[in-house]
């Protein structure tokens, strides 16, 4: 392994229905789908940077035979799978400790079958997590969960998302918990490991957000300021990068499939952020800020990151919300 400080880059695979559904729009439970079109793309950029990274999977996509090609793909390309759920429900985290058993088990059964890989990894959607959740991973015996993101916007990003939406009431409430509360922020940026309850311990890969004013610099942020100006961006990254390499952070960094698609390929997601760029200029700023992590970071699979941070040795965490002292939460 290079002496180099490591990262990694991962990609929640949220598919065309899965945003319909959060959305709240209608004709969703027909699972209209992109992953023909977004894997093929996707792959080929990842290729071109010689690149390995960690891709969440869906259930309900795995479980249906008109998207088992493309993710099949994934492992053959010799990337990472890992459980996103199966009904890409944020509001799971109300579910009981069974039905959460149920969510995290069909799904890795459905994955495993449509990609032949099994996971040992876990991001729940729109970061949601529980303690039962934890509990379920590390009794099913996953190496790590990555569903945690440290920031104290999260009520603002969820404000913002209401307001774009069709949602119901009853619906809003469901979601009241997306993208988490405020106290997320105090939760830490490096990895550490979940001491849980029961007595097993489960690593924690979090989502990685500026340290010290926790603001996200994952991709979609980027591709919004690169809206705004490229010199811009390219700035807000250099700091982000700079404060993680000062504070000894080694950035987990998110993809998901609008950061690449364009208003041309999934024209039904025109009200989602971003979608007023084309793939083409995506795909320019996805290269300015792959390059610029690579020539920073050796760049992993979470997976691989994940066992790297085991044999260096990771701090270790009451699995209590709020449990944290300040100066673990920087």
């Amino acid at each position: 392994m290079s002496a180099r400080p490591l990262a990694s880059i991962s990609l929640d695979l949220d598919n065309q229905w899965s945003y319909m559904k959060t959305h709240g729009d209608s004709g969703w439970e027909s699972f209209p789908s992109y992953l023909d079109v977004f894997v093929p793309h996707a792959l080929a950029a990842l290729a071109s940077l010689k690149l390995k990274i960690t891709v969440f999977v869906v259930g309900q996509d795995a479980a249906l035979d008109c998207n088992r090609e493309a993710l099949a793909m994934v492992t053959r390309a010799g990337h990472e799978i890992g459980n996103h759920s199966f009904h890409h429900e944020q509001w799971m985290l109300n579910l009981p400790r069974e039905k959460l058993r149920s969510e995290i088990l069909e799904a890795a059964e459905a994955i495993a079958k449509a990609t032949g890989q099994q996971p040992t990894g876990y991001r729940g959607p729109g970061f949601c997590w529980s303690t039962d959740l934890l509990e379920v991973l590390a009794e099913i015996g996953y190496l790590y969960d990555a569903s945690t993101l440290p920031t104290y916007v999260g009520p603002l990003a969820r404000w913002y998302y209401f307001r774009q939406s069709k949602l119901t009431p009853k619906q809003r409430k469901e979601r009241k918990d997306l993208f988490g509360g405020f106290s997320e922020g105090y939760r830490p940026i490096k990895p550490y490991r979940w001491m849980l309850k029961s007595g097993r311990t489960l690593v924690e890969m979090p989502v990685t957000t500026i340290p010290l004013v926790k603001t996200p610099f994952h991709l979609s942020y980027l591709l919004h300021l690169s809206r705004f100006s490229t010199g811009l961006m390219m700035a807000y990254l250099n700091t982000a990068l700079t404060l993680c390499r000062a504070t000894g952070t080694e950035p987990s960094f998110l993809l998901h499939p609008l950061d690449l698609l364009g208003p041309e390929q999934a024209p039904g997601l025109a009200f989602f952020p971003g979608m007023d760029l084309s793939a083409a200029r995506k795909r320019e700023v996805f290269d300015l800020v792959m390059r610029e992590l690579q020539s920073r970071y050796t760049v992993l699979s979470l997976g691989e990151h994940a066992r790297q941070c085991v044999k260096a040795g990771l701090a270790e965490r009451a699995a209590r919300a709020g449990s944290w002292d300040k100066a673990g939460a920087a």
